[in-house]
């Protein structure tokens, strides 16, 4: 029950009073001594910048792998910043790259409490809510993910989570989840622990010391200027945690660490009747609150809708910044009122207390982890997302292992501070971003309808304007506007059109992508592709060809004005990067890949520069507008256009540079990104108004549409076409992908063939297969989008990398890498998988939506035929509408 309005003046009134500041607040149940120091040694092998629970952790699992010369440099005191003012909650229903970093974390921690250490660590369990329809399918979609791969997790109705937490209103719950490997523990405790720890093993503290300068040598870690003196080094490691953005810009060249601190409340009382220590804790996502058991008492925050950046008044993050972070009920109380309508007794509370703390978001909502680009040897921690415990432990194994070997040890894509440009750096994008970001870790994951709203408008195409009267409805990708698909509806007038409210099911605006799929098929589409990520690469002799032929899978030696399809591998066979080359010159080529990858490709290949300077590399992502023309009429438009015979005079995969409209040298290139034919057209960025008004106009009579990347996404993987993260990443190789075609292992070298080599010739563990969904209704049942589990006669063999629906087929389709049920007598390194293993007649396959199982139907190749371009009747049943902003000529 919510109070009046008066019944709220008098409650803030009287909870004013008792509003505290952190630095009387502490929640340490132990104290254990940490040697410190304010002398600072003249070298190190690494400097840690900061001893929060991150840092704590990863120079204690750097001493336990045996290297003890570390220097750990803080502002104030050991374990004095922001760490141990955290919930102390321990989540395990995560995505599974959280979860194991997560499950190591509660490892030691369990590990900690048996050495003698009370940190305060329960088992409690969890009780994740839901309110809503929607809601509970998200619980169960995670659920199906969650329970195969080893995670307990069970759903509940009202009466078996009333069971559970007798102090809990469920009236208008639809039942929730209840994880019972979840736990508690004291941040504070952990913090000194870990401290402690590395103390003893050698780890050297020094407080009080202010970082003024990392000092760089040729883009390599030299040393750190401090308050104290000079520091040499080997290895630096910013987890300076609301700071790290800050210290990211005391070296040269500056490091881009995106982090930015929300004020982040919660509420403690004091001990209630009957609240036993081993009450789960309470997730509950709709009304973005949790609750666990603090003190007998209850311990409540929350993730708001709108969250409030802390200090936008201030350049600098101060170091006595406990005295800038007020009480603020009047913010806060909406989520107290939705807590005591959730926990009744909570209104029994006598005096609660409200505290601020500032939690670092990152824009994503993801932790950032890795080596960064700008400088080697200097890695990155940070990023918590408002609970830097749970992560702490695993991430600082993570770190110390990626240290020491000179590679990540676990697949950690998703937390790459490689992921970001320098657009996401900037303070003021960070402040609108970190609005929104806070409460989108209790928001509803709709696949593909989730678009962050803040901080938008930001990388343009300079198709941007002219796509937005048309109806675009835009998503975000790097940062870059992408439209997702168009709203044919729109006249242009008054505001453009939005995303409908998400949903699990058949898309709200599901008929325009029909409509953009039969313009690709029967006339013509244009997609926008302008954010894929463009490098030059070129030598001033023909180095470049063997320096790229050292890289690549495929042979790069084509002719002048040829496209080559070509993966870069590390060492273990899996992907680094999936490409396109354009040879645009005997020592110059053009390099197409993911959006994704416009920072980390372009380090990875830095990485592996000769060193004499031989080899130019140059990111021209923005120099051209990029749209791809598909369809069985774009040679006859393209044609027309450049008063070419284009049938007759390019081949699949070359180029050649024509002239569209008054536009030279627009590079027409003879493939698509969808599998159908046609053209993509590199504009030089100056002339792509121009080209793109002639395509519409001229267009029109072929019958042009616009077409959104989710239509270009479902024509994808209906070809059964793998793309970068999501079905190739550094753990997968080709041949597992059926990416045969990119590999040429008769070459002398590449990076990546020896493993390759091996595969073939013992054979391959996993295979990438598409899965056809025959009896899905499309119309009634919830969809496939990602992650769930497959099933071969009752056992989990694989997990869904990609869904959609195939517009040919009619029906849902997805990808998933299947593997042998794993058991404890078979040797899991040498579970060879085949073809015939696949589509042997007596396999069942299923996959698991939501808790419902489906039939699927297994594929090792697409089954879709392609359209001839000289079949298709001109009598094309697609009639483009008019859209009033182009005009024809």
């Amino acid at each position: 029950m919510f109070l009046t309005r008066w019944q709220k003046r008098l409650y803030l009134k009287k909870l004013n009073c008792w509003s505290i500041s952190l630095s009387s607040f502490d929640c340490t149940r132990t104290h254990s001594t940490i040697n410190h120091e304010s002398v600072l040694p003249t070298q190190a092998q690494v400097v840690i910048c900061g001893t929060g629970v991150v840092a704590n952790s990863l120079a204690y699992h750097l001493v336990e792998n045996g290297w003890s010369d570390i220097v750990l440099i803080d502002q104030g005191k050991p374990c004095g910043g922001t760490s141990h003012f955290g919930s102390g909650t321990l989540g395990l229903f995560k995505p599974i790259a959280e979860r194991n970093i997560i499950m190591y974390s509660i490892k030691l921690y369990r590990q900690l409490e048996a050495k003698g250490y009370d940190i305060g660590l329960k088992q409690c369990g969890s009780l994740n809510l839901a309110q809503t329809k929607d809601r509970m399918i998200a619980l169960k979609r995670r659920i199906a993910y969650s329970s195969p791969t080893g995670l307990h997790c069970e759903m509940l109705g009202k009466n078996e989570l009333k069971r559970l937490h007798p102090f809990l209103n469920t009236d208008d719950l639809e039942g929730g989840v209840w994880v019972p490997e979840d736990g508690v523990a004291d941040p504070q405790a952990i913090c000194k622990s870990l401290a402690k720890l590395a103390s003893e093993g050698g780890a050297h503290y020094v407080t009080n010391c202010h970082i003024q300068k990392v000092v760089t040598e040729e883009d390599r870690i030299k040393g750190v200027h401090t308050s104290r003196g000079f520091i040499y080094c080997e290895y630096f490691v910013n987890c300076a945690g609301m700071w790290a953005r800050e210290v990211g810009n005391l070296c040269s060249p500056k490091v881009r660490v995106p982090v930015y601190p929300a004020e982040h409340f919660y509420v403690t009382t004091s001990p209630l009747p009957g609240i036993g220590v081993d009450l789960p804790c309470i997730r509950d996502f709709d009304s973005h609150i949790y609750a666990r058991e603090y003190n007998s008492g209850f311990l409540v925050g929350g993730f708001e809708k709108i969250a409030k950046p802390a200090f936008l008044n201030m350049k600098l993050i101060p170091p006595d910044w406990k005295k800038d972070m007020p009480s603020d009920w009047n913010h806060f109380m909406p989520y107290w009122e939705k807590a005591m309508s959730r926990i009744p007794i909570l209104k029994d509370a006598v005096y609660p207390t409200l505290a601020n703390s500032p939690d670092t978001f990152t824009p994503n909502g993801k932790w950032i982890l890795g080596e960064t680009p700008e400088i080697d040897n200097y890695f990155v921690a940070v990023g918590m997302n408002g609970n830097p415990l749970q992560g702490a432990g695993g991430i600082g194994k993570a770190m110390a292992e990626w240290i020491i070997e000179g590679k990540p040890t676990q697949e950690h894509l998703a937390f790459d501070v490689q992921r970001f440009l320098d657009l996401h750096n900037n303070r003021m994008y960070l402040q609108e971003r970190t609005k929104e970001v806070v409460g989108r870790h209790y928001s509803i994951p709709f696949p593909h309808q989730n678009e962050y709203k803040n901080a938008r408008k930001l990388r343009c195409s300079p198709l941007f304007s002219v796509l937005e009267k048309r109806g675009a409805v835009f998503g975000t990708r790097m940062g870059y506007e992408r439209p997702l698909y168009f709203d044919t509806t729109y006249n242009g007038k008054g505001p453009p059109p939005e995303m409908p409210p998400g949903t699990f099911y058949k898309p709200k605006f599901f008929d325009f992508m029909l409509e953009e799929y039969h313009a690709c098929r029967e006339s013509v589409g244009i997609i926008d592709m302008s954010s894929f990520s463009k490098m030059k690469i070129q030598s001033q002799c023909n180095g470049v060809v063997d320096w790229l032929q050292s890289l690549c899978t495929n042979d790069v030696n084509i002719p002048v004005g040829g496209i080559v399809h070509t993966g870069m591998l590390n060492e273990r066979g899996g992907y680094e990067n999936d490409c396109l080359l354009v040879r645009e010159r005997e020592n110059c080529y053009l390099m197409v890949s993911p959006t994704s990858q416009q920072t980390r490709v372009l380090d990875w290949l830095k990485d592996h520069l000769p060193k004499d300077e031989s080899i130019q590399l140059a990111d021209i992502t923005s120099m051209y507008t990029v749209v791809n023309i598909i369809g069985p009429k774009a040679g006859a438009l393209i044609s027309e256009l450049s008063q070419t015979d284009i049938d007759i005079n390019v081949q699949p995969f070359t180029y050649k540079t024509v002239n569209i409209g008054y536009a030279s040298d627009v590079m027409m290139m003879a493939f698509t990104h969808t599998g159908e034919p046609g053209f993509c057209l590199y504009i030089p960025s100056e002339y792509a108004l121009h080209v793109y008004d002639r395509l519409i106009s001229v267009g029109f009579d072929y019958g042009i549409r616009d077409v959104g990347s989710l239509t270009q996404r479902f024509m994808r993987i209906e070809k059964f076409i793998p793309f970068w993260a999501e079905d190739l990443t550094r753990d997968t190789t080709p041949f597992e992908a059926g990416c045969n075609h990119v590999v040429k292992l008769d070459k002398e070298y590449f990076i990546g063939k020896f493993a390759l080599q091996r595969q073939k010739d013992q054979g391959i563990t996993k295979k990438l297969v598409m899965f056809i969904l025959d009896d899905l209704d499309p119309d009634k049942d919830i969809w496939s989008w990602g992650l769930e589990p497959i099933y071969r006669n009752g056992k989990f063999v694989g997990t869904v990398t990609s869904a959609g629906y195939g517009f040919t087929m009619e029906k849902l389709v997805c990808l998933a890498y299947i593997r042998r049920p794993f058991t404890d007598n078979r040797n899991r390194n040498h579970m060879v998988i085949t073809n015939d293993y696949i589509l042997s007649p007596t396999a069942k396959y299923e996959i698991d939506i939501a808790g419902t199982r489906f039939p699927v139907t297994p594929k090792i190749h697409t089954p879709c035929v392609n359209i001839n371009m000289q079949k298709v009747s001109d009598d094309s049943q697609y009639v483009p509408k008019v859209i009033s902003q182009i005009t024809r000529n």
